[in-house]
């Protein structure tokens, strides 16, 4: 079974499955657009740097033709297609650039349904994994969460429709084989029938535990996004702890390549996660496979999109950005070996949750469904 899984590696997911397919016996291969950012790894990259427009629609269009006729399954991640997207409104955009915006959405738009169009019309089962920004949505998360990361000072998004992400949906989702979501709370907005799927982005037999006993323990807090992240709660928190005279040690990795960050993570002994998206993210699982403990923010109301045994295990430490100063302190009043413990419960979690060969076996499943459904007949 060959498997194409595009267009992005966001997170390393789709390379994390994609490698644990093969080891099943599937041959899955994954073929990004961009180059994948922190040094991850991708088994094509379509547009390398230096690719010309001409060259990059070229090819563009080239990867259409072989997904549909070299592979069994297509794999979109990030909520995405070969195709590249139609973008968000440009109404507050120069009229210059607003101009150039409306050309590139009007071509994107039109090749994207070449591109379904070719999939339907070859017979070709897809499937599609959402993984945040690409299915959430600021009004939704506006209207019904208290915390959320769109209610932070200066954030453009919350004073948008997400229409153009619901517009997505709609034309991807409904035809897909089966829908994934790597985040819980993805699944209020995504249709009926969508499944959660746990991150694959670790190979857990490549990321063993590491502990080091020490004095002072160290935190550690590595954002991807200091605004999605709630880093200004945490470095308050660290400096209020600081000025009341506790002893640890803080540090804060950012814009570093994944095997250089690998090595400031093996040293740490507690990871500050996030503070106001509700669920814990890839790094979340390197620190607990790492055997680290995980602080971070985890929203109650999503918690019914995931396995009841799964919601009995779960490890985090729980904190908001109004407590994580507290919840902070209160640690830091425990023994290191209580740490470790904890750290040892998040490594049992991830050997159990997010093992790739075990949610590779899973979409295997779904993947022979879909052809069997497919070789009857069927719809899906």
């Amino acid at each position: 079974m060959k498997v194409l899984h595009v267009p992005t590696d966001t997170g390393g997911h789709p390379q994390g499955l994609a490698q644990a397919e093969r080891m099943l016996g599937l041959d899955g291969r994954v073929v990004t657009l961009l180059p994948p950012p922190f040094g991850m790894q991708a088994d094509e990259v379509l547009w390398p740097e230096g690719t010309g427009p001409l060259s990059a629609l070229v090819r563009q269009i080239g990867l259409i033709r072989r997904a549909v006729r070299d592979y069994d399954i297509v794999h979109y991640n990030f909520g995405r297609t070969i195709a590249a997207l139609p973008l968000p409104s440009t109404r507050d955009m120069p009229a210059s650039e607003r101009l150039k915006r409306r050309i590139y959405s009007a071509y994107a738009t039109l090749l994207q349904r070449h591109e379904m169009a070719a999939v339907r019309r070859h017979g070709r089962p897809y499937f599609v994994t959402y993984q945040g920004d690409d299915a959430r949505q600021a009004d939704y998360c506006l209207r019904h969460f208290d915390i959320t990361f769109y209610r932070e000072p200066g954030s453009t998004a919350a004073a948008q429709t997400s229409d153009h992400i619901r517009r997505q949906i709609a034309l991807l989702a409904p035809g897909a084989s089966k829908v994934y979501a790597l985040n819980p709370d993805l699944l209020h907005v995504l249709p009926a029938g969508s499944e959660f799927m746990p991150y694959a982005s670790v190979d857990i037999r490549k990321w063993q535990p590491e502990w080091h006993d020490a004095e002072r323990p160290l935190i550690l807090h590595a954002p991807s996004s200091r605004w999605v992240k709630g880093t200004r709660y945490i470095l308050d928190a660290v400096e209020r702890l600081r000025a009341e005279g506790h002893a640890f040690d803080f540090e804060l990795v950012e814009n570093m390549p994944r095997e250089a960050a690998r090595q400031r993570y093996a040293r740490a002994h507690l990871l500050v996660d996030q503070l106001l998206a509700g669920w814990y993210g890839g790094l979340a699982v390197e620190l607990m496979a790492l055997g680290k403990p995980v602080m971070c923010y985890i929203r109650r109301e999503d918690l019914s999109f995931i396995p009841a045994e799964m919601r009995r295990q779960l490890p985090i430490i729980e904190a908001r950005p109004d407590n994580v100063h507290d919840i902070l302190r209160r640690w830091l009043a425990r023994p290191l070996a209580e740490w470790r413990a904890h750290g040892e419960a998040g490594r049992r979690f991830v050997e159990a949750w997010h093992d790739p060969l075990l949610i590779a076996a899973r979409v295997r499943q779904d993947y022979q469904s879909a052809l069997e459904r497919r070789a009857t007949g069927q719809n899906g």
